[in-house]
């Protein structure tokens, strides 16, 4: 399980293999006033569970407080974030999978009657799973199983992972608590997908310097449109998550200690080394220098 400092589940991350496409996550964002989970989607499904600490979570065009002990099952392509309340700390785990893998090889009465409407969401986990109900006592409880048959990943922890997975997927289905998220997925599509494109344009081009007016133009909004629409899903300014995509390239530079700190920052997309400096010790809490000192120290303990 990785643990970091600070990092976020990329959209174009391999999770696990191709053949197991399952992984997990353990993050502890020890830096108040940080977003827990920067905005981003993937294909994958993913349960986000918060271990301590309290966040405000984002799915698609919905915000909605999480509580620790409670948990988010996103579905492939939601856009997700999580923003932790009152500038504190908090620390989540997270399984992130594909819904492929719970198929069988062939199309039987087990197949037909969970698998497949669980593929198409019409049979899917609720959005926000508490404990206010047995039955989501229950899964939350298989869900900490989950979690911690993928940290120790003892020998045929793939089996014992697949197999919590349905029994969790049986839980929600025979207790009549699936959600039907298929008409959910259209709803606010529009938003959703201007959003994606205006991201998506961010992150291949975060290198190179970059004008709201530029961004703006993907979707096609006017600048103050776009930035109120950026802030309205994001609660971000197109600035603020493009200065933290960028110190996240940074980190992942950093830890190579052949790439000079003044070359990591014009690679990240900074032209003044003391605005780079400026933005990754507001990011992460320390200076560049500091950040890779820490981590290459950390790796050779």
């Amino acid at each position: 399980m990785d643990l970091t400092i600070k990092t976020s589940l990329k959209e174009n991350r391999q999770h696990g293999s191709h053949s197991f496409p399952l992984a997990s996550y353990w993050i502890d964002q020890n830096i108040a006033g940080a977003p827990a989970l920067e905005c981003h989607w993937h294909d994958e499904v993913e349960f986000f569970y918060v271990i301590e600490g309290e966040v405000l979570f984002q799915l698609n065009t919905d915000y909605f407080p999480v509580k620790a002990g409670e948990a988010v099952f996103i579905e492939s392509g939601e856009i997700h974030a999580g923003h932790a309340y009152h500038d504190a700390t908090c620390m989540y785990g997270a399984v992130v999978f594909d819904k492929q893998l719970l198929s069988s090889s062939s199309f039987d009465h087990i197949q037909a009657t969970f698998i497949a409407p669980f593929l198409d969401r019409s049979r899917t986990f609720p959005a926000h799973i508490t404990g206010e109900t047995r039955w989501g006592k229950q899964l939350l409880f298989q869900l900490r199983e989950l979690l911690s048959i993928c940290d120790q990943q003892e020998f045929g922890f793939e089996l014992a992972a697949k197999q919590q997975l349905l029994a969790m997927l049986h839980t929600i289905m025979t207790q009549g608590k699936s959600a039907n998220r298929s008409a959910k997925a259209s709803q606010n599509s529009t938003k959703a997908l201007r959003l994606k494109k205006a991201i998506s344009y961010m992150q291949s081009n975060y290198n190179q310097p970059l004008k709201i007016s530029q961004i703006a133009q993907q979707i096609p909004m006017s600048e103050g449109q776009f930035c109120r629409f950026f802030k309205s899903m994001t609660r971000q300014t197109p600035i603020e998550y493009l200065n933290s995509y960028r110190i996240r390239r940074a980190g992942e530079l950093l830890l190579d200690p052949s790439h000079k700190i003044s070359s990591v920052a014009l690679d990240v997309g900074f032209d003044h080394m003391s605005y780079f400096v400026k933005v990754f010790r507001q990011q992460m809490n320390c200076t560049p220098s500091e950040f890779r000192k820490r981590m290459l120290q950390g790796s050779s303990d």
